[in-house]
C-alpha cells in the first residue's frame, strides 16, 4: 500500500486533519512526505499504530509532552508509563471526589428545607495511646478535647515530634468558632498548619532521615462532625448496634483492593502493607479527606492508629465498643486488646459517645 493522503490517513486512525497538523507541528506525529510546493502531508500506513496510539492517549487525557515521551518509549516501558499517568489521575480524581462530597454535605446543610431541628447535643471522650510490647518508643499522638478528636501515626527517625506537631497544630481549633460558611477554609488552614509543623518538627537534613505522620480528626460543630482524614489511622461509627468504617486507607495496598488487584485477605499479610500513599511530610501528599456528619444521640465513634485496627478483629472492636462502659473504659480495652495480640506497634484511640448536651 502506497502513502495515504492525510484525509484517508485522518480516517483511519480516528484523528482529525487539524489535529495531524498540530501533531507535526509540535513534532510528535511527522508525516511521511510533505509536498515541497503544496505542502500535502502523507502519511504511510504503518504510522497508523503510532497515531491511534496518541488518539487514545489523548482520550485519556495526557498531554501532548507526555504523550512524546511515551511514543519514543518500546512497548513495556510505554506500558508502565501509561499506568504511572493513570495512577496520578485516579489520585486527582479521588481528591476531587473527596471535596465534592464535602462540597455537597455541606450546602445541603445550609438549605434550611434540608436541614431538620436537631436537640442541643455534646460529647463525652476519652483518649489513651500505649507504646505496645515491640517498639521502644511511642510515636503517636492521641488527644481529646471539648470540641476537637486526634489521632496521629507518626514515621521515621522523628516520627514521635511529627504526630505530636500536626496534632498540636489541630488544636488551635478548640477556640475558634467558625461560621458553617467557613468551615471548609478553617479545615483546610488546619491542615495547611500541621503539615509545615510537621516539616519543622521532622527536620530536613540528611541525617534525620525520611519522617512524618498521618493524621485523622474530627471537628465538634454542636450537632456535626466534621472529619479530617490523611493516611492510614481510622474512625469508626458504631450506630444502631452496627459498627461502620467512615474513613478509607490511604495505603499502596488499599488501592490495589480498590483497582481488584488484592482482596481485603491477601491484603492483611502483604509486605507493603503499611506503605502509605498520603501522609503529613516533606515530599508526601497531603491532600486531605474531608467530610461532614450529623451526629445522633447515642452515637460512639473510635479514632484509632493501625496499631489497633491492624491487629484486633473487627468483630473485637465492635463488642468493647458496644458494651455498657463509658469512654475511658472503652480505650483501656481496646489497647489492652491489641497487646493482647502482640502489641506489634503503637497503639491509640479515643472513644467520643454522643449524649443530650446538659445546660
Amino acid at each position: 500500500m502506497g502513502l495515504m493522503g492525510i484525509g484517508a490517513f485522518a480516517e483511519a486512525c480516528r484523528l482529525s486533519p487539524k489535529a495531524l497538523r498540530l501533531y507535526d507541528e509540535l513534532g510528535l506525529l511527522t508525516p511521511a512526505r510533505v509536498d515541497p510546493v503544496t505542502g500535502y502531508r502523507r502519511y504511510a500506513p504503518e504510522q497508523l499504530e503510532q497515531a491511534r496510539l496518541v488518539a487514545w492517549l489523548r482520550r485519556l487525557g495526557m498531554p501532548l509532552a507526555r504523550i512524546r515521551y511515551v511514543g519514543s518509549l518500546e512497548a513495556g516501558a510505554a506500558a508502565v508509563e501509561i499506568r504511572a499517568f493513570w495512577a496520578e489521575v485516579e489520585a486527582t480524581a479521588t481528591a476531587r471526589r473527596d471535596l465534592a462530597v464535602f462540597l455537597i454535605d455541606h450546602l445541603s446543610r445550609k438549605d434550611s428545607a434540608m436541614s431538620p431541628t436537631t436537640e442541643p447535643l455534646g460529647i463525652r471522650y476519652a483518649a489513651l495511646s500505649d507504646t505496645g510490647l515491640v517498639r521502644e518508643s511511642n510515636q503517636d499522638t492521641a488527644y481529646a478535647g471539648a470540641r476537637l478528636l486526634a489521632v496521629a501515626d507518626g514515621y521515621g527517625n522523628r516520627g514521635a515530634p511529627a504526630s505530636a506537631a500536626a496534632v498540636d497544630a489541630l488544636k488551635q481549633l478548640e477556640g475558634e468558632r467558625a461560621a458553617a460558611g467557613e468551615l471548609l477554609a478553617v479545615l483546610e488552614d488546619a491542615v495547611d498548619r500541621a503539615g509545615r509543623a510537621v516539616r519543622g518538627a521532622a527536620g530536613t537534613g540528611a541525617s534525620e532521615g525520611v519522617a512524618g505522620t498521618t493524621l485523622t480528626a474530627m471537628l465538634w460543630t454542636g450537632s456535626q462532625l466534621a472529619l479530617v482524614h490523611i493516611g492510614d489511622s481510622r474512625v469508626y461509627l458504631l450506630r444502631g448496634g452496627e459498627l461502620f468504617q467512615i474513613t478509607h486507607d490511604h495505603t499502596v495496598v488499599q488501592s490495589m483492593i480498590d483497582e481488584g488487584r488484592l482482596t481485603p485477605a491477601e491484603a492483611a499479610s502483604h509486605p507493603q502493607r503499611s506503605l502509605l500513599v498520603r501522609a503529613l511530610g516533606e515530599g508526601a501528599d497531603a491532600t486531605p479527606e474531608l467530610r461532614l456528619r450529623d451526629a445522633r444521640l447515642g452515637d460512639r465513634y473510635l479514632l484509632c492508629s493501625d496499631g489497633l485496627s491492624a491487629v484486633v478483629p473487627g468483630g473485637e472492636i465492635h463488642r468493647v465498643l458496644a458494651g455498657a462502659g463509658g469512654p475511658e473504659q472503652a480505650v483501656r480495652a481496646l489497647i489492652a486488646l491489641a497487646n493482647g495480640s502482640g502489641g506489634p506497634d503503637n497503639i491509640s484511640a479515643v472513644v467520643a459517645d454522643v449524649h443530650e448536651f446538659q445546660r
